[in-house]
């Protein structure tokens, strides 16, 4: 905790600064919180990931885990709000199995308990990925919550304003808003499209210096000598490793959680779906067939483009390996390992 909080600091100076914290046990939720309080006064509110479904988190009763342990989510709330005088906001899924919803039952009380808002995945743990996330269920959840004046936030497939549009209408209904996430990843631009309404074909030299930008602030981060350089690079290698999952099957789409970005000028039916498959595909111009590809090598080269040439026997390997990547001409650098 004490090492991220330089980051807090920055991130607040800059924009709102949101943390998100993960933890099964009441107490160290309660000092952590504190600890934030004490120390950046840059932050906004505190949110705690009562969702998260990766086995490290889960296995240690945190994340997901507290789905199985209601009374438990309500001790880490109460104790949260009781250490700081921030906001508190959750974060959580459906339920832990697939056949045995909860969250609408502790949405009703969430307010009493401390919480201000809570973001609700339309998914179950058990679910990880697969299958769309249950926008009905959503709205249920917002409707139980509503009378306490909780406020709650959707997510789950938003990559387009007119996603946004179906769930939050016009603003007046139940729902407060939505949370955008693997959408933001693939496409950071989704903001901009919800709030002038149109899907932007956005040219391939547009998102070259959408990174671009990101390697700025890599580099006036971590700093502009050889560590910083490769520090950037690593961190925009995974940004491009999840950008482009490119899947073969609908069974790949739902293990893998979907595929990247497809301009919109080459899709036949606007807006992309999360979970569609496609396969490789011929940009109209070099650079947007570069950014399309799903080869580590090719990511490599991009990095080379913004960062210069990387050292010498440079390998990638995702730090979240997925087995989404494929190509054409399968070799050692497809399944995730590259050479510059």
């Amino acid at each position: 905790m004490l090492a991220c909080l330089p980051f807090l600091k920055i991130a607040g100076a800059h924009m709102v600064a949101w943390p998100h914290i993960a933890g099964g046990f009441p107490d160290a939720i309660a000092r952590t919180c504190q600890l934030i309080d004490e120390c950046c006064d840059t932050v906004d509110w505190v949110d705690i990931n009562m969702g998260c479904p990766i086995d490290i988190v889960c296995d240690r009763g945190a994340g997901s885990a507290l789905l199985l342990k209601p009374k438990k989510i309500k001790d880490i709330a109460e104790a949260a709000d009781r250490s700081m005088s921030l906001p508190l906001t959750l974060k959580t899924r459906k339920g832990y199995y697939d056949d045995q919803d909860v969250t609408h039952t502790l949405v009703g009380s969430m307010r009493s308990w401390g919480a201000c808002a809570l973001t609700l995945h339309g998914r179950t743990r058990q679910q990880r990925y697969s299958r769309l996330a249950d926008w009905d269920y959503i709205q249920k959840c917002a409707e139980v919550a509503q009378p306490s004046g909780l406020q709650l936030i959707g997510n789950g497939d938003v990559m387009s304003y007119t996603d946004w549009n179906a769930h939050v209408g016009n603003g007046q209904g139940p729902l407060a808003a939505c949370m955008i996430a693997r959408g933001a990843l693939i496409k950071p631009w989704v903001f901009t499209e919800i709030k002038e309404q149109r899907h932007w074909d956005i040219s391939a030299g547009e998102r070259l210096d959408l990174l671009r930008s990101f390697v700025g602030a890599g580099l006036e981060h971590w700093g502009s000598d050889s560590r910083g350089v490769e520090n950037c690079r690593k961190f925009l290698l995974e940004w491009l490793s999840y950008t482009h999952r490119r899947v073969t099957s609908c069974m790949e789409a739902e293990q893998t959680g979907g595929v990247g970005y497809i301009p919109v000028g080459l899709l036949e039916v606007v807006p992309q779906r999360l979970h569609w498959r496609a396969p490789p595909l011929i940009g109209r111009s070099d650079l947007e067939t570069l950014l399309a590809s799903d080869s580590p090598a090719d990511w490599i080269r991009i990095s080379e483009l913004l960062l210069g040439k990387a050292p010498d026997n440079f390998t990638f390997q995702p730090k979240h390996k997925s087995n989404a990547y494929s190509s054409s001409a399968a070799t050692g650098k497809e399944e995730g390992q590259a050479e510059g």
